[in-house]
């Protein structure tokens, strides 16, 4: 079975519905409001699965104090980071992970661990946003 289908297999094992998947680009995109899931994309790279969610626009005027604070946050996630898009315009939670020894527990604990994000940042986080 392909890294893919295994992927594909541990999404569904979870009970998220797959809102759009691109087989020749190997990609998955979940939803799971309730969870602040919002098109989560899910992607093998060669031998790497790469999780990441546009968390929200930033403010054009973002500062200093707010990257500082983005940093302070990372140190409190479980697994991944919130990271900036390469235009440093976006946020968006990232999380990679070895596909060669992937297992259910792995990806369920990042999902698990942006959501946890979300829930405790999700205030503070809102007000980075371009307004």
């Amino acid at each position: 079975m392909s890294d893919f289908n295994t992927v594909k297999d541990y999404v569904l094992e979870l009970g998220f519905a797959i809102s759009k998947e691109i087989p020749d680009e190997e990609i998955l995109i979940i939803n799971d409001e309730e969870r602040g899931i919002q098109s989560l994309v899910i992607d093998c790279e060669d031998t790497v699965l790469v999780v990441e969610q546009l968390i929200l626009k930033l403010d054009s005027a973002a500062s200093t104090v707010t990257y500082k604070r983005l940093l302070q946050m990372n140190r409190d996630l479980v697994f991944g980071a919130f990271v900036l898009n390469e235009e440093g315009d976006s946020l968006l939670y990232r999380n990679t992970l070895a596909l060669a020894n992937l297992d259910l527990n792995e990806l369920e604990s990042t999902i698990n661990a942006l959501s946890l994000g979300l829930a405790e940042n999700g205030e503070e986080l809102l007000s980075f946003a371009d307004k």
